[in-house]
């Protein structure tokens, strides 16, 4: 049991023909109770970007200097170290005199550069130290 299939080509003078016409021009679909909006006009917006890439130049940028960092898990556990690498799903820690660890990205709760941490503490001392620099004040009673 054959069948015969039939090609079907479209003619050269039919290509001819829609070369030579204009490109036909697709109206966006409107609803019958909204006005047309001035912001569709002939070109779409533009999907943007699924990634920025903004993630990898950070990683790649602490990875390159070796940038001792702090991460805090969801569980509240402080890691500290450098990246040594990276992949889509997880990091892996160079710890000084301990072992090293593969962390999952999904388990970190934030991460922060080790040097930001002695700026924001010495602030957080010299407010804690200030009342203590003043002398209390001795009542007569």
């Amino acid at each position: 049991m054959t069948s015969h299939r039939k090609l079907i080509r479209p003619s050269m003078k039919n290509i001819k023909e829609v070369q030579g016409r204009p490109p036909e021009k697709i109206s966006p679909p409107t609803s019958t109770n909204a006005s047309p909006s001035p912001l569709l006009g002939s070109r779409r917006k533009h999907v943007p970007a699924e990634q920025t890439n903004a993630e990898s130049f950070y990683y790649l940028k602490q990875m390159q200097t070796k940038t001792n960092m702090v991460f805090i898990l969801r569980d509240g556990e402080q890691i500290r170290g450098y990246i040594e690498w990276y992949d889509r799903h997880c990091l892996k820690v160079n710890r000084h005199k301990e072992p090293n660890l593969m962390i999952m990205k999904h388990c970190i709760k934030y991460m922060y550069k080790q040097e930001e941490e002695a700026k924001t503490h010495r602030r957080r001392k010299r407010s804690v130290e200030t009342p203590a620099e003043v002398a209390p004040v001795k009542s007569d009673t």
